[in-house]
Protein backbone atom coordinates (compact mmCIF):
# COMPACT_ATOMS: atom_id res chain seq x y z
CA UNK A 1 0.00 0.00 0.00
CA UNK A 2 1.28 3.46 -0.86
CA UNK A 3 2.28 5.80 1.92
CA UNK A 4 -0.04 8.70 2.54
CA UNK A 5 0.00 11.96 4.43
CA UNK A 6 -2.84 13.24 6.57
CA UNK A 7 -3.61 16.18 8.80
CA UNK A 8 -6.62 17.56 10.66
CA UNK A 9 -8.01 20.97 11.55
CA UNK A 10 -11.00 22.17 13.56
CA UNK A 11 -13.34 24.60 11.80
CA UNK A 12 -15.84 26.79 13.63
CA UNK A 13 -18.87 25.65 11.63
CA UNK A 14 -21.28 22.72 11.37
CA UNK A 15 -20.20 19.73 9.23
CA UNK A 16 -22.90 20.49 6.63
CA UNK A 17 -21.51 24.02 6.15
CA UNK A 18 -17.97 22.67 5.72
CA UNK A 19 -19.09 20.00 3.23
CA UNK A 20 -21.02 22.57 1.18
CA UNK A 21 -17.76 24.51 0.64
CA UNK A 22 -15.84 21.31 -0.20
CA UNK A 23 -18.55 20.31 -2.71
CA UNK A 24 -18.64 23.72 -4.44
CA UNK A 25 -15.90 23.04 -7.01
CA UNK A 26 -16.72 26.08 -9.16
CA UNK A 27 -15.51 28.32 -6.32
CA UNK A 28 -12.22 26.48 -5.63
CA UNK A 29 -10.18 29.10 -7.55
CA UNK A 30 -11.43 31.70 -5.03
CA UNK A 31 -9.91 30.00 -1.98
CA UNK A 32 -7.50 27.18 -2.82
CA UNK A 33 -4.65 29.15 -4.37
CA UNK A 34 -3.30 26.30 -6.53
CA UNK A 35 -6.57 25.54 -8.40
CA UNK A 36 -6.92 28.03 -11.25
CA UNK A 37 -9.95 26.37 -12.92
CA UNK A 38 -12.48 23.75 -11.86
CA UNK A 39 -15.11 22.22 -14.11
CA UNK A 40 -17.63 19.59 -13.03
CA UNK A 41 -17.85 17.05 -15.88
CA UNK A 42 -20.33 14.58 -14.36
CA UNK A 43 -22.77 14.56 -11.43
CA UNK A 44 -24.47 11.76 -9.52
CA UNK A 45 -28.24 11.42 -9.02
CA UNK A 46 -27.99 13.62 -5.89
CA UNK A 47 -26.36 16.41 -7.94
CA UNK A 48 -22.90 15.96 -6.39
CA UNK A 49 -19.80 16.03 -8.56
CA UNK A 50 -18.59 12.62 -9.72
CA UNK A 51 -15.93 13.77 -12.17
CA UNK A 52 -14.10 17.12 -12.01
CA UNK A 53 -11.41 18.63 -14.24
CA UNK A 54 -8.94 20.83 -12.34
CA UNK A 55 -6.29 23.14 -13.74
CA UNK A 56 -3.54 23.31 -11.13
CA UNK A 57 -0.67 25.77 -10.82
CA UNK A 58 1.42 25.02 -7.75
CA UNK A 59 4.64 26.70 -8.82
CA UNK A 60 6.89 23.87 -10.01
CA UNK A 61 3.88 21.65 -10.67
CA UNK A 62 1.41 22.77 -13.31
CA UNK A 63 -1.16 20.18 -14.33
CA UNK A 64 -4.52 19.67 -15.98
CA UNK A 65 -6.08 16.64 -14.36
CA UNK A 66 -9.43 14.92 -13.86
CA UNK A 67 -10.54 13.36 -10.59
CA UNK A 68 -13.37 10.93 -9.84
CA UNK A 69 -15.22 11.61 -6.57
CA UNK A 70 -17.07 9.22 -4.26
CA UNK A 71 -19.40 10.61 -1.60
CA UNK A 72 -19.97 8.59 1.57
CA UNK A 73 -22.99 9.99 3.35
CA UNK A 74 -22.74 13.66 4.23
CA UNK A 75 -19.42 13.49 6.05
CA UNK A 76 -16.84 12.03 3.67
CA UNK A 77 -15.68 12.52 0.11
CA UNK A 78 -12.79 10.72 -1.53
CA UNK A 79 -11.20 11.03 -4.94
CA UNK A 80 -8.92 9.20 -7.30
CA UNK A 81 -7.08 10.26 -10.43
CA UNK A 82 -8.71 9.61 -13.80
CA UNK A 83 -6.15 11.34 -16.04
CA UNK A 84 -3.25 13.75 -15.72
CA UNK A 85 -0.26 15.13 -17.54
CA UNK A 86 2.15 15.04 -14.57
CA UNK A 87 0.66 12.66 -12.02
CA UNK A 88 0.65 8.87 -11.91
CA UNK A 89 -1.84 8.82 -9.03
CA UNK A 90 -3.67 11.25 -6.76
CA UNK A 91 -5.87 9.72 -4.09
CA UNK A 92 -7.33 11.63 -1.20
CA UNK A 93 -10.24 12.26 1.08
CA UNK A 94 -11.89 14.73 3.41
CA UNK A 95 -13.53 13.18 6.50
CA UNK A 96 -15.70 15.39 8.70
CA UNK A 97 -16.67 14.74 12.31
CA UNK A 98 -18.54 16.96 14.77
CA UNK A 99 -16.14 18.46 17.32
CA UNK A 100 -17.00 19.26 20.94
CA UNK A 101 -18.27 22.71 21.77
CA UNK A 102 -21.19 23.48 19.49
CA UNK A 103 -21.05 24.01 15.72
CA UNK A 104 -17.47 22.86 15.21
CA UNK A 105 -16.11 20.30 12.78
CA UNK A 106 -12.89 18.33 12.75
CA UNK A 107 -11.76 17.90 9.15
CA UNK A 108 -9.18 15.25 8.29
CA UNK A 109 -7.54 15.45 4.88
CA UNK A 110 -5.62 12.43 3.61
CA UNK A 111 -3.55 12.51 0.40
CA UNK A 112 -1.33 10.20 -1.64
CA UNK A 113 0.42 11.64 -4.70
CA UNK A 114 2.65 9.89 -7.19
CA UNK A 115 4.26 11.94 -9.93
CA UNK A 116 5.45 10.66 -13.31
CA UNK A 117 8.88 12.21 -12.81
CA UNK A 118 11.29 10.51 -10.35
CA UNK A 119 11.07 12.01 -6.85
CA UNK A 120 12.35 10.87 -3.46
CA UNK A 121 9.65 9.61 -1.12
CA UNK A 122 10.70 12.12 1.53
CA UNK A 123 10.25 15.03 -0.89
CA UNK A 124 6.90 13.63 -2.06
CA UNK A 125 5.63 13.42 1.57
CA UNK A 126 6.78 17.01 2.19
CA UNK A 127 4.91 18.18 -0.93
CA UNK A 128 1.78 16.29 0.22
CA UNK A 129 2.04 17.95 3.65
CA UNK A 130 2.30 21.42 2.07
CA UNK A 131 -0.71 20.72 -0.16
CA UNK A 132 -2.76 19.43 2.78
CA UNK A 133 -1.83 22.28 5.14
CA UNK A 134 -2.64 24.93 2.52
CA UNK A 135 -5.92 23.24 1.63
CA UNK A 136 -7.03 22.93 5.25
CA UNK A 137 -6.05 26.53 6.07
CA UNK A 138 -7.87 27.78 2.95
CA UNK A 139 -10.94 25.69 3.75
CA UNK A 140 -11.03 26.95 7.35
CA UNK A 141 -10.70 30.58 6.25
CA UNK A 142 -13.35 30.17 3.53
CA UNK A 143 -15.92 28.42 5.77
CA UNK A 144 -15.40 30.70 8.77
CA UNK A 145 -15.66 33.85 6.62
CA UNK A 146 -19.14 32.75 5.57
CA UNK A 147 -18.35 33.40 1.89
Amino acid sequence: MAEHTSSSITIEAAPADVMSVIADFARYPEWTGEVKEAEVLEKDEAGRAEKVRLLLDAGAIKDDHTLAYTWTGDDEVSWTLVKSQMLRSLDGSYRLAPAAGGDRTEVTYQLTVDVKIPMLGMIKRKAEKVIIDRALAGLKKRVESGA
